[in-house]
């Protein structure tokens, strides 16, 4: 290891008042055995644990062994569960180790996900199976990969037993890294209390943490509510721009950071439909994919509901600089959506119409099941040479639907003095070749559970992390699932 004393990992959340989390050790495990260890990860994260066999690295990722100076810890937040409060909810499974600092000088948390029980479980087994294990540990690559904030995954490590979710499956450990787990909802279980100074100090150690730059301003708790806001649209949008689809948006799932967290019944579309749903909680669609912006509203006008005493005095005026601030969302979040579809459609500049000519896009796209990802990703060969256009119009259920669109789509790029070359070239950057399609994370994850085989688990993560890289010996991954391989549902796995 890189260091051997007391300070290798610090905890900054650990030395907040005792009512912020419980104090607990995670529980030992018979057999681990490493299914994957994210050495890139270690090496941003000053982890030098290269010179520790497989065996070791198991001893230390199950939680077997601690790493010097953790102080582990259960947090304990509140949340909103599709639209229903629930006031104490907390890391029922999940252990905070500490700290480090990363190659950026970013303090980062390192957790343990499916590492026993805590006070906070509510019956639950504290555990987690090896398919949501695997999961996450895809997706939330991925997510990285694609240039989209989200924790990762620093490793993933079998347990040797058995978890009972529908039957016995084998469980496992994963350790996220994460900018901090604060979520929306550890602001929630403070306010519900009426506990302002516990939600205060919660507040003042985010500003601290992540918005250093607001304890400047004359209002630090509006801004901090502005920067979180703002976060939050472009998070939105970078995940619209990929067909990402999170299901389970509660506010005890939205992190203050504004990064992705918790990969449970998440999926990608494959053919675009906005009212996409995957989650099997979701019966409503509450979550659905083009609900997500509204929904992250929703959640951000809860955490400003927590904010109120501390931006200002007087309640309706806080109720009315809130308000202020809340009102900008959707603008907001629409020109972050409208810049990234430019980006995506290979436009370097703005007109007017753009919005119309992208929406235009995606309702051809819905009319005739076109793939999200293969339409996005085939325009860049159109952009370049208008012989592609016919793979193009393969993936529309009538080949001539989109033909229209393409001549307004040639005749707006014409309107721009960049090569066709260079217009090609950028959208190759933005529109991925590969996606974690849920058919492709089945396969890993059935391999993975029936047979104990990991290879189609370790090629399909290798593949993600170059998502916009087309290699002619990976051509399998960029496809759409066929008819018999799709997946309708996906599980929390809890």
């Amino acid at each position: 290891m890189q260091q051997t004393d007391s300070t290798f990992l610090t905890g900054s959340y650990a030395r907040l008042p005792g009512h912020f989390f419980a104090r607990l050790g995670p529980t030992p495990v018979i057999q681990p055995r490493l299914i994957k260890f994210n050495r890139a990860l270690a090496a941003d994260l000053g982890l030098e644990l290269n010179s520790l066999d497989a065996a070791a690295l198991a001893e230390i990722f199950s939680g077997n062994r601690m790493l010097p100076g953790a102080d582990p810890i259960a947090m304990i937040y509140a949340g909103h569960q599709f639209g229903q409060f629930v006031p104490q909810l907390g890391d029922g499974r999940a252990i905070l180790l500490g700290e480090v600092r990363d190659s950026n000088g970013t303090r980062r948390d390192i957790q343990l996900k499916g590492s026993g029980r805590t006070p906070f479980s509510r019956g639950g087994d504290g555990r987690a199976a090896v398919g949501p294990v695997l999961r996450e540990y895809l997706v939330s690559e991925a997510m990285h990969a694609l240039g989209i904030p989200t924790t990762r995954a620093l490793a993933a490590v079998a347990t040797g037993e058995s978890v009972l979710r529908e039957q016995r499956v084998p469980g496992a450990i994963l350790t996220r890294v994460a900018a901090s787990h604060v979520r929306v909802g550890t602001f929630q279980y403070f306010a519900a209390r009426g506990d302002v100074d516990a939600a205060r100090l919660l507040a003042d150690y985010v500003i601290e943490r992540h918005y250093p730059a607001l304890k400047l301003d004359a209002r630090p708790h509006l801004a901090l509510l502005r920067s979180v806001m703002e976060r939050q649209a472009r998070l939105i949008a970078s995940w619209m721009h990929v067909g990402f689809i999170h299901g389970v948006m509660n506010t005890d799932n939205m992190t203050v950071s504004g990064e992705t967290i918790d990969f449970g019944p998440c999926a990608f579309m494959d053919a675009y439909d906005p009212a996409a749903v995957f989650s099997s909680i979701d019966g409503y669609g509450r979550y659905a994919y083009a609900n997500q912006p509204q929904a992250a509203q929703w959640n951000l006008t809860r955490f400003a509901e927590t904010l109120l005493p501390m931006i200002d005095s007087v309640p309706e005026r806080a109720v009315e600089l809130a308000s202020e601030v809340m009102a900008t969302f959707a603008a907001r979040f629409a020109e972050c959506w409208l810049a990234g579809m430019r980006r995506k459609l290979g436009l370097f500049g703005a007109e007017d119409g753009d919005l119309d000519l992208a929406e235009e896009l995606l309702d051809v796209m819905h009319r005739n099941q076109a793939d999200f990802t293969l339409t996005f990703r085939r325009l860049c060969d159109a952009a370049q040479n208008g012989e592609a256009d016919a793979g193009l119009r393969a993936l529309f259920a009538d080949p001539s639907a989109p033909d229209a669109w393409i001549g307004k789509w040639r005749s707006r790029l014409a309107r721009e003095p960049q090569a066709a070359a260079a217009h090609a070239a950028a959208m190759r950057q933005v529109n991925p070749a590969y996606i974690p399609r849920n058919h492709r994370i089945e396969q890993a994850i059935t391999a993975a559970v029936e047979s104990g085989d990991f290879s189609p688990f370790a090629e399909f993560l290798e593949v993600l992390s170059r998502p916009y890289e087309a290699r002619k010996d990976r051509e399998d991954y960029a496809n759409a699932p066929q008819p018999d391989e799709r997946v309708l549902r996906t599980f929390c796995g809890t």
